[in-house]
């Protein structure tokens, strides 16, 4: 394919994406495939000659959207929204045609750069306190992370080097593997499972502290399992707040949380990967008081700030931690501007070495949303939530299983686990909305999270009605059953 040809295409197929996304609440949000539909589809090996563009154009609809979970339906609201617009799109296409490796400034010195100015706009956007911004000579900072997932195995493993240092300068007698055997990171137990995968990776102990009845962790519980444990002779390193879980949406109390941590030199991340997108709205800024006693923060834009996927920003109060755990400076990486203190090398930052030009995506959205476009699109996103929850509540069948505070709503009819599995069953199987379960203590049940860019009012009443018509039809023959047995 030559530029002529790459012109024309391209036209194609920023029509296809164009006509797919205007259209896509015609398609089934979920697919009719079974495990292993597509190897028959296609050849058994990579063809010896080329084939045409054509012949590659026609195989998306015939054998990749079959199989395709539509998230940007507005009739998906599973999991947690993933998000994207039209600005950010093109940004990525941008990345993809410039398509540096920014592992270093010199790498990439636009790509470095516009990533530290965008992570201090959103920065500004949350209110964050000024000691996260990287400003002119400030000593912490903002990176874009492939996924929440990364910030919080990032955050866990520079604290544990700082901790190990730390006890190693106290007690040079003893070794790091004897230090390393009793460390202990913590989280809520509705924490997400990314956290407990981290401590995995990271080859440290980790413990769950119980939430309250409002699934959030307080300070008294916080600091019951630490008391335990230094007393048996470990050494607490890391605890994980949560800000927006997984299951609930619940919020770690992070203004009791802060000063235990702060006093016990624990390092304090917060994870706020769904609800961190809210806090560009004064109204629900207060959620992240507290964030003044961390040592870092991450949320994702990717999920709710309509910058599409990957874009997980994390900033921290010094920078210096994070780059004292992964800095190693072999010569071919190296560059005349290092020692300057004027550029920063994001590679001593992440995991990977390499990195795409991210930052595109923010400021391209950024820029032509506004903070104003942006709040509307979250505020709007929580006033669906709360009439799908006022139309639960008008309904004598359903609970409502926890404090609906952004775009998540989880409910359940009243009555057994079985029960609630065979409704959710239902849901699915018909494919006309998709949704995802929990369990909240022994409960199962059903979270609806409000994902697409162009959800309205009509889907959430429309969804609402569908799951309505289905919770009648399966009482019925659940009391039939019951009935006969």
């Amino acid at each position: 394919m030559d530029a002529a040809e790459f012109r024309k295409r391209g036209k194609e197929m920023v029509d296809y994406v164009a006509d797919y996304l205007e259209k896509i609440e015609k398609r089934q949000v979920f697919p009719d495939v079974e495990p292993g539909y597509l190897r028959p589809l296609i050849a058994q090996c990579a063809p010896q000659d080329p084939e045409s563009f054509e012949d590659v154009f026609k195989d998306i609809e015939k054998i990749i959207m079959p199989g395709v979970t539509h998230w940007h339906s507005p009739y998906f609201f599973a999991y947690f929204p993933a998000a994207s617009s039209f600005p950010a799109l093109l940004a990525d296409m941008l990345c993809g045609g410039i398509g540096c490796v920014g592992f270093s400034w010199a790498a990439s010195p636009a790509c470095t750069e516009l990533e530290t100015v965008m992570l201090d706009w959103l920065g500004k956007m949350v209110n964050l306190p000024e000691e996260f911004l990287a400003g002119k000579d400030g000593k912490g900072g903002g990176v874009i992370q492939g996924s929440a997932s990364e910030a919080t195995l990032i955050a866990l493993l520079a604290a544990r080097t700082k901790t190990i240092r730390q006890v190693q300068s106290e007690k040079p007698e003893l070794t790091e593997a004897e230090i390393m055997g009793r460390l202990v990171a913590y989280a809520s137990d509705q924490a997400h499972s990314s956290v407990e995968r981290a401590a995995l990776i990271g080859a440290v102990k980790i413990k769950n502290v119980p939430s309250d009845d409002t699934f959030s962790v307080c300070g008294s519980a916080l600091k019951k399992v630490l008391d335990e444990d230094k007393a048996a002779g470990l050494i607490p390193f890391f605890f994980c707040a949560t800000l927006g879980t997984t299951p609930c949406c619940s919020f770690d109390k992070l203004l009791e949380l802060g000063p235990i941590c702060n006093k016990e030199n624990i390092w304090m991340h917060i994870d706020a990967a769904y609800a961190g997108s809210a806090f560009i709205c004064p109204e629900f800024r207060h959620l992240l008081n507290g964030v003044e006693f961390a040592d870092s923060f991450n949320f994702n834009p990717h999920k709710w700030l309509l910058v599409n996927f990957d874009c997980s920003a994390m900033w921290v109060k010094k920078r210096s931690d994070l780059i004292g755990a992964f800095k190693l400076e072999p010569l071919y990486l190296q560059h005349h501007h290092q020692e300057s203190g004027l550029v920063t090398d994001y590679r001593h930052w992440q995991i990977p070495l390499g990195r795409r030009f991210r930052s595109l995506k923010l400021w391209f959205v950024l820029r032509m949303y506004g903070v104003k476009g942006l709040q509307e699109h979250i505020r709007k996103h929580i006033r669906l939530s709360h009439q799908f929850e006022h139309l639960v509540l008008q309904d004598e069948r359903f609970e409502i299983c926890a404090k609906v505070v952004l775009g998540l709503v989880c409910f359940r009819l009243k009555g057994s686990n079985e029960l609630n599995e065979a409704l959710l069953k239902s849901i699915n199987d018909a494919k006309k909305i998709h949704l995802v379960p929990c369990h909240l203590r022994e409960k199962f049940v059903l979270r609806f999270a409000i994902c697409s860019r162009t959800v309205e009012s009509t889907h959430i009443k429309f969804a609402w009605q569908h799951i309505s018509q289905l919770a009648t039809d399966l009482l019925k023959t659940w009391e039939q059953n019951h009935h006969q047995q």
